[in-house]
């Protein structure tokens, strides 16, 4: 017996059907779908075209084979382009004036999956327990360490509860307003993979209005696979990996700015801080920030082809830990005995430290922190430990302290919808 992808027919949401099943209860409104006898579910052509990731922070190896796809969202087709999640409220349309032709209409494609690819059926997958909308701001973090695999990450996981600890003592978050997706939780919809990875995307996305603001973080492995579209400076699709990829796919570039980008309405704000390598166009943004050494900004226009790449009106913000072409250090070279995302700690030192006044002033700090490391580690010392006060000063110092380590040679990026002032306060 097959499993099948339907749509919430209230939030558009992709659920994957159980074999059998006659309900359904969506995965972010909670509304309770009946099945009728389907026979409109259409086979899917060809599996997903997955790619191992490569190299530092990502597993080793360079390319791999494709990994097939087996359940979640639908992946990037392998002809006729990206689909991209079913259209939210009112549909989309590129604001007046944008390049390129606005993101095609229509639902998904829903791919036929073979029963005996899919775990046994467990009814606690599909009744759901993600929070529900509160006010202004709502953040997904999610960290993966890949725990048992042989390109297990030490420091993912302390990213995420960093970067948790950093929204709701700094930055105004409350703790219901947060979606944590972490391998330590036991709710089988916080496990993060690929699936909940893009549902949990939809969930930040779902009920926005003027004034949300909006965070996505994410510690992981990253990688790049061909693009063959001809829509990439460099020629690759950058890529997240959820704790299942090499079951279920990465996720391409491509879908998190279709899930995230797209639906972005007028007056709302994404921050995404991606720790992750080749992360430096992560959400495939349309300008990437180039700073020289004396400080002067050039914004490198990185659209090309005819998809569109922006938002709906909104703003779209990208900090990553690396160029395209880099690694991204998961590293104790922060700490003597704890291990870090060298991005996600810089990221969270220049708040703690009161360096992110401006955008430019945080890029700034960011990576400098990371040049201040090497210098440190090529002297044959540790990297002093974290000043400033307040409850977030003695986490991170309790959590990352003083060290020594190994050599970081990434640098941080930053991209965004839109060029913009680098010396415009920072908000979130």
């Amino acid at each position: 017996m097959a499993s099948y992808l339907i749509d919430c027919p209230k939030c558009r949401t992709t659920l994957q059907l159980p074999p059998g099943a006659q309900k359904i209860q969506c995965v972010v409104c909670s509304t309770v779908i009946s099945i009728a006898p389907a026979k409109s579910a259409q086979p899917a052509a060809g599996g997903y075209p997955g790619a191992s990731p490569s190299g530092g922070f990502g597993p080793s190896g360079g390319f791999g084979p494709p990994a097939p796809y087996v359940g979640g969202p639908p992946p990037f087709p392998p002809q006729g382009g990206y689909q991209g999640p079913p259209p939210f409220s009112g549909g989309f349309q590129p604001p007046p004036g944008s390049y390129g032709a606005g993101p095609p209409g229509g639902a998904f494609v829903r791919p036929e999956i073979p029963a005996s690819s899919l775990p046994p059926p467990n009814p606690s997958q599909y009744t759901p327990s993600m929070p529900s909308f509160h006010g202004k701001k709502r953040a997904v973090v999610c960290g993966i360490s890949y725990l048992n695999q042989r390109y297990h990450l030490k420091g993912c996981i302390n990213d995420a509860q960093c970067m948790k600890y950093l929204l709701t003592n700094k930055l105004g978050f409350k703790e219901e307003q947060i979606l944590m997706l972490t391998e330590e939780d036991r709710d089988p919809l916080r496990i993060p993979t690929r699936y909940n990875i893009m549902s949990a995307l939809y969930w930040l996305i779902q009920g926005q209005q003027a004034g949300d603001s909006l965070v996505f973080h994410y510690s992981g492995h990253g990688g790049q696979q061909r693009n063959r579209l001809g829509e990439e400076v460099d020629g690759f699709d950058e890529t997240i990996c959820p704790v299942d990829f090499e079951r279920n796919g990465q996720i391409v570039d491509d879908e998190l700015n279709r899930a995230l980008v797209n639906p972005l309405l007028p007056g709302v704000r994404l921050h995404a801080v991606v720790d992750a390598c080749h992360s430096g166009t992560i959400l495939d943004l349309p300008f990437l920030a180039q700073i020289n050494q004396y400080n002067q900004v050039a914004w490198e226009d990185q659209r090309m082809g005819r998809t569109y790449k922006g938002t709906a009106g909104g703003e779209a913000i990208s900090f990553s830990g690396c160029e395209d072409a880099q690694t991204s250090a998961d590293t104790a070279a922060f700490s003597g005995t704890v291990s870090t995302g060298a991005m996600t700690y810089s990221f969270i030192q220049a708040i703690e430290r009161n360096q992110a006044q401006t955008y430019g002033s945080l890029l700034a700090a960011m990576r400098q922190a990371i040049r201040d490391a090497n210098a440190s580690l090529g002297a044959g010392g540790g990297i002093p430990a974290l000043t400033g006060g307040g409850l977030l000063g003695s986490l991170l110092g309790s959590v990352f302290g003083a060290s020594s380590g190994g050599g970081l040679t990434q640098i941080p990026q930053l991209s965004s919808d839109r060029m913009f002032d680098l010396n415009r306060p920072f908000s979130i």
